[in-house]
């Protein structure tokens, strides 16, 4: 099982993860920023469809958010003690910079691809403890892995409440993008500032971890 503390923190990214999307959905109208799944279902149905421009708007997302996985797997690769660092910063630069963008007047289909590369950068902050992915920005997977551990803990295979670690991160998700579209509603992009601080926290509690390390 991971330990209390790692799951905690694997729920907040989780939740800040949401939390962009949800803002990110509603700015743009029905687009994920972290969600690929739902952007290539669309992107998909659109194809079919003859919506190119909607097809050509997922794709965008869906590319973004690669080259943002694999800036943060570099960058986490790196350095085995400042390599959580920098992916954090990565990240929190990115949603400073969507921000930055979007309140400067630049079309929000622009300034999202920025957010989508910051979603898929995300998903390296945390490495895996135990069974439980901590601090990723989809849920899919780690509902299926909830229902497989919860039917072995039923047959006395695992602990008995170990498939609650993987429900908390799914609820971490839920409540992220609920805060999120409430934080939009009152604020419209202001509230990013909400994911900003909690990315630049990381950043911070990385570093001071890695100085700790180095002393």
């Amino acid at each position: 099982m991971a330990p209390a503390r790692h799951l905690v923190l694997g729920m907040l990214l989780t939740g800040a993860a949401g939390f962009i999307d949800a803002v990110g959905f509603i700015e743009l109208g029905g687009y994920f920023v972290s969600f690929m799944s739902g952007n290539t279902t669309q992107g998909g149905a659109a194809l079919v469809a003859g919506a190119y421009p909607v097809f050509g708007m997922t794709m965008a997302l869906v590319a973004l958010f690669f080259i943002g996985s694999v800036i943060g797997a570099a960058l986490a690769f790196s350095n085995v003690r400042w390599g959580p660092a920098a992916v954090s910063g990565a990240v929190f630069v990115g949603v400073c910079l969507t921000t930055a963008l979007v309140l400067a007047g630049v079309p929000s289909a622009i300034a999202m691809l920025v957010l989508a590369a910051s979603a898929g950068a995300q998903n390296a902050i945390l490495p895996m403890r135990s069974t439980v992915r901590l601090g990723a920005t989809f849920v899919t997977g780690t509902l299926y892995t909830a229902g497989q551990e919860l039917a072995l803990a039923l047959q006395g295979k695992v602990p008995p409440l170990r498939w609650l670690q993987h429900l908390g991160i799914w609820f971490g998700l839920l409540g992220g993008a609920t805060a999120g579209a409430l934080a939009y509603r009152w604020a419209g992009i202001h509230a990013l500032y909400i994911p900003i601080a909690v990315y630049g926290a990381f950043t911070m509690g990385h570093l001071l971890a890695g100085s700790r390390e180095a002393g």
